[in-house]
């Protein structure tokens, strides 16, 4: 090989069911949409720009993207694209207010000038670059080989939770696989675990699928029985074959690290949370609460609403993002050095993180992914590398034969964020109702029509229900009301379906309501948690 370090990035592009039905001709900004859009605007569409922008000038590059089912549905989803329109509109409109308000503040009109530029340039990418097609553009570049797409489960279940019910592990398997086929081929050869919780039930249904490797946090392998001869810098195999590999957890926190500079935007920092109502109208949802704008005029060292001072400088922050690139290149290969005095194989380093830390969290982000290429393609020892490419170079019956600890990327390395007095309440409504799915499956195998419809939605249900987003939200305290809404709206929908079921009457119209409101997943079959035979 014409290298002597790997690396590989590996980000996860989620985020939860937001989706608001009124009706079709209502564009308000409803609930937690707001997410969604700034999801669009700040991670997606920046990211599709830096890889436009390496291709474009032949610098080669490799990352790996686990697109969650939701999120393939949402950016789907006719209504939610023409809301996403309008929320485009509306900062357009709202930053020309923004360069007539601040015409006397130079510093913050010049970037209420860029911002507005942006949104103006990346509405004309979204509708004419990709025709609101963003999973297309993605998979160009997967057709290219330079971008590889992991499959994840249908809701974003924290699996450790789900893995004493067979039928509900084999549903978040087999459903969203139809939705895969469609966008990104039949081939995927990688896994993405949720808040990587892996649970050794797990190793039986990535085989059963398909599934070549999986990623694991560092301490499920450092723990693993036996530990791994050479830690985390390279992939073990499971007793029933699929591949492990570690994510570099000091790399994830020199990112981190990286991030935190002061000179770089403060994006907790929204103009819509600042000003008086009536500027901020547009940007008010449905329920009066207010939302972010992507007007963001101050730095990190700002973080207090009454630190006027601190302005963000993008200039000074560009700069500063070269020297923080350099940094981590030269600290990455320092380590990747001394893993290689114990091995005879090339080691990587597999930096694994959620998606939206570069650009919804981290504005800086996509910038530093960008430069982080660039710089690399100066570095004859090291290749970036999807986590295929590399396993596939090696003989894969000589891996060491490793179980996994039990473990998540969570608080403390376990399973605490998903379960403690916050959202605890959650489990016993979702596992009894988990028993009843199971129960309409085998009591209605060969259904049609209206019970056909409502056993399919109850799937559904079931499928939202058991979305990791709640608990987590519940956990972090982060808007807790529209968690628990979720959570109970969709246990309680459940139970009615259920209950007409029983009763042999289902009302027609708040069956086709709720059929509008949460119609992820449309080609469906309730049958996939029938018990296997």
């Amino acid at each position: 090989m014409d290298f002597r370090y790997a690396i590989s990035i590996v980000l996860e592009a989620h985020i939860p069911y937001v989706k608001e039905y009124n009706k079709e001709a209502d564009l308000t900004l409803a609930g937690e949409e707001g997410r969604l859009f700034e999801y669009i605007c700040e991670t997606l569409l920046p990211l599709l720009e830096v890889l436009h922008r390496l291709e474009t000038d032949h610098i080669p590059f490799r990352i790996s993207l686990a697109i969650s089912p939701v999120l393939c549905h949402m950016l789907c989803d006719d209504h939610l694209q023409k809301k996403f329109l309008n929320y485009m509109d509306k900062q357009i409109d709202f930053g020309m207010q923004e360069l007539e308000r601040t015409k006397d503040n130079n510093d913050v009109n010049k970037l209420a000038l860029n911002y507005y530029n942006l949104a103006v340039d990346r509405r004309i990418a979204y509708t004419e670059r990709y025709e609101k097609d963003l999973l297309k553009a993605f998979d160009f570049y997967r057709r290219r080989g330079k971008v590889e797409i992991l499959g994840s489960p249908a809701t974003h279940a924290f699996l450790p939770f789900l893995s004493h019910n067979y039928e509900s592990l084999q549903a978040q398997m087999e459903t969203p696989v139809i939705n895969y086929r469609r966008n990104f081929g039949s081939s995927l050869q990688g896994f993405w675990l949720p808040n990587l919780g892996w649970t050794p039930s797990m190793d039986e249904f990535l085989k059963a699928y398909n599934y070549s490797y999986t990623i694991v946090d560092s301490h499920a392998l450092l723990f693993g029985n036996p530990a791994p001869a050479k830690g985390c810098f390279f992939p073990v195999k499971t007793p029933n074959g699929t591949i492990i590999l570690a994510r570099d957890l000091l790399a994830q926190r020199d990112i981190e690290k990286i991030a935190a500079d002061d000179l770089y935007r403060n994006n907790n920092r929204d103009v819509g949370y600042e000003l008086a109502p009536e500027i901020i109208g547009q940007f008010l949802n449905a329920e009066g609460g207010r939302s972010r704008t992507g007007y963001k005029y101050w730095s990190r060292a700002a973080a207090d609403i009454n630190d006027q001072n601190n302005i963000y400088n993008p200039q000074t922050a560009n700069d500063k993002i070269s020297l923080h690139v350099r940094s981590f290149l030269e600290n990455m290969i320092i380590r990747l050095h001394e893993a290689s005095k114990n091995m005879e194989e090339i080691p990587i380093c597999l930096y694994a993180n959620n998606a939206d830390f570069f650009g919804s969290f981290w504005h800086e982000g996509p910038a530093f992914l960008e430069t982080l290429f660039r710089m690399a393609a100066g570095y004859r020892d090291i290749k970036f590398i999807n986590p295929s490419e590399y396993i596939f170079k090696y003989n894969i019956s000589s891996l060491q034969t490793v179980s996994p600890e039990i473990s998540s990327n969570g608080v403390n390395g376990y399973c605490e964020t998903w379960l403690d007095d916050s959202n605890d309440w959650i489990y016993r409504h979702l596992y009894r109702a988990m028993e009843r799915m199971t129960e309409l499956a085998e009591r209605f195998p060969d259904d049609t029509g209206l019970k056909e419809r409502a056993l399919n939605q109850a799937a559904r249900e079931i499928l939202l229900a058991q979305s990791s987003d709640w608990s987590a939200l519940l956990y972090k305290q982060d808007s807790t009301e529209f968690a628990r809404n979720k959570a109970e709206n969709t246990l309680r929908n459940f139970t009615t379906i259920y209950e007409a079921l029983g009763s042999n009457y289902i009302s027609t119209e708040w069956l086709t309501t709720l059929e509008r409101r949460h119609n992820i997943f449309p080609n469906i079959n309730y049958r996939v948690f029938r018990r296997k035979r």
